[in-house]
């Protein structure tokens, strides 16, 4: 019964929800659990340790509830905690981080922008990607201050959410970039509103279909995947109601409202309570 155990997908709040819809996409027939720890959202600002410590707890939680696989779905918390996460849960654990690859292979004017929560442009493992790939590519990092709080209350399309953006995207095009990595889940959410901005000057980088890629083999490869006769049992269409649970620590009536406007999920969220895990 291990290949029908849930995949369990954390984020700080709805941002991860990006990553679950492409998930979804790819893996039609799995079942899904997704955690919002919303009740402390956003992380972009908060302590490494603290962020840490709920990450590790949340992730201990998810294996309490059996899943096979854990899927951080926040660039923040894997920043701090992906290798720390893999240390104690001995189960596949994907992360997520900015696509600083691709940018500076894809990049023609050698530059491209980032947008980030102020956690990871800060974190030693974006440093290090930085690192790794900036000697012939200039990287403009911007942090996108506000735009989380206002994308876990459903609004990512309005005047003001257009005029802060544009705040924030306006130092990476006037540096001649010509490629855009976003760097929180979240944003993910923003992408109309960027291309409308930007009036499609940027290329961007978005990782969570690359995420579900990386999933889908490390469930090959372990042979986690959920078997064919039991997937056509379920059907590709009783996806939103019979194969996803979603929970908060936070409101989860939000957590169901949010998740209907953004990805178009009709599944009332539950309310749960998760401690957070000593590091």
């Amino acid at each position: 019964m291990r290949n029908t155990a849930p995949i369990g997908i954390l984020d700080s709040g709805v941002g991860g929800l990006s990553v679950l819809r492409a998930i979804q996409e790819q893996l039609p027939d799995e079942t899904l659990l997704y955690c919002a720890d919303s009740y402390y959202a956003p992380y972009g600002e908060l302590e490494d340790s603290f962020i840490a410590a709920r990450t590790l707890g949340i992730g201990r939680w998810l294996a309490e509830q059996h899943v096979k696989a854990i899927v951080i779905a926040c660039n923040t918390a894997t920043a701090h905690t992906l290798l720390m996460l893999r240390e104690r849960l001995k189960m596949p654990i994907i992360g997520v981080e900015p696509g600083i690859k691709p940018a500076a292979l894809r990049s023609r004017t050698r530059v491209a922008g980032v947008l980030a929560t102020a956690s990871t442009l800060k974190s030693t493992r974006f440093n290090a990607l930085l690192t790794q790939y900036n000697r012939d590519c200039r990287f403009i990092c911007q942090i996108g201050h506000g735009l989380v709080e206002a994308i876990e209350v459903g609004d990512i399309s309005s005047p003001v959410i257009i005029r802060y953006l544009s705040t924030c995207i306006r130092p990476i095009l006037d540096s001649d970039a010509d490629t855009l990595v976003l760097g929180c889940t979240h944003y993910s959410f923003l992408l109309d509103v960027l291309r409308y901005i930007t009036s499609e000057r940027l290329h961007i980088i978005d990782t969570h279909k690359a995420i579900a890629s990386q999933l889908v083999q490390q469930l090959t490869k372990q042979q986690l995947l959920v078997n064919a006769d039991i997937s056509t049992i379920h059907g590709s269409m009783m996806l939103s109601s019979a194969l996803l649970r979603l929970v908060s620590t936070g409101d989860a009536s939000q957590l169901t409202g949010i998740a209907r406007k953004l990805v178009g999920i009709h599944v009332n969220a539950e309310h749960v309570k998760i401690a957070s895990e000593p590091l």
